[in-house]
């Protein structure tokens, strides 16, 4: 199968996988329960996500989906039960917001090492039937653990982050993570996304588990980030074609 991915196991029945070889740099997460198993995100689609999964669980699997951008959704197809934000599943099953070419050349944006059967003009976006919807506070039990649906636009309208109260794991998708936090295109929207910040400033929170880029995130960027959105909102900047705004680990592009 090659090391296209890398895989992490944050605890006894937490894994993240990553791939690192490409510049976005993008993580899923699996979630064993005592139930089933959930799997957050399933990447780029560069390489079959499932036979990793395969390897680490044989209980069923739910994917839910941080929000449906392609770099998220890329391996969607390969899971027969597939969950989304109400807002974001015309994305998944008809109306993705890009044109398959453009999101071929986001794919292929800077050199990758690609893996040797991987070839660009056989990929596609996902399009299928999506098995269910989740909104804002509602609550996923896997056996043994649960995991909580926060709903935070701004990155996009239906984008989630997940949360699991016991230990004290926040799944951040696009939200948080060190790197470009992006609100500058179409769907997104700067106001929204300072005011998901605020709302997971009130989570306690032990572990940032991000979407991209590294995994060792400290704790203390959600206050920073939130900071950085009110300093831009007091200077009348958070708006669309502002710019990007350096803060050290992490950077604003709206």
């Amino acid at each position: 199968m090659g090391d296209w991915f890398s895989v992490d196991q944050i605890d006894d029945d937490t894994f993240a996988i990553s791939e690192y070889k490409h510049w976005e740099e993008t993580h899923a997460y699996l979630l064993r329960g005592s139930k089933y198993s959930v799997l957050i995100d399933t990447g780029l689609g560069v390489e079959n996500i499932r036979n990793i999964i395969d390897e680490i669980t044989s209980s069923p699997v739910k994917v839910l989906t941080t929000h449906a951008h392609w770099d998220h959704i890329g391996s969607h197809g390969r899971f027969d039960c597939i969950a989304v934000h109400e807002l974001e599943k015309a994305w998944l099953e008809n109306q993705f917001p890009l044109s398959l070419q453009m999101v071929k050349r986001n794919l292929t944006r800077y050199p990758c090492d690609f893996p040797a059967d991987f070839q660009i003009d056989d990929y596609q976006l996902f399009n299928g039937k999506v098995s269910e919807t989740f909104r804002d506070g509602e609550l996923y039990d896997l056996g043994n653990r649960k995991i909580q649906v926060i709903h935070t636009p701004g990155h996009s309208p239906g984008h989630c982050c997940f949360y699991e109260p016991d230990r004290k794991y926040l799944y951040s998708g696009d939200l948080v993570y060190c790197g470009c936090l992006d609100a500058f295109y179409p769907t997104t929207d700067p106001m929204q996304f300072k005011e998901s910040i605020h709302k997971i400033q009130a989570l306690s929170v032990e572990r940032i588990l991000p979407a991209h880029h590294q995994q060792n995130v400290p704790r203390d960027i959600i206050n920073r980030i939130a900071y950085a959105f009110e300093q831009l909102d007091a200077e009348g900047k958070l708006k669309h074609g502002g710019g990007i705004f350096d803060y050290g680990d992490f950077q604003i592009h709206i």
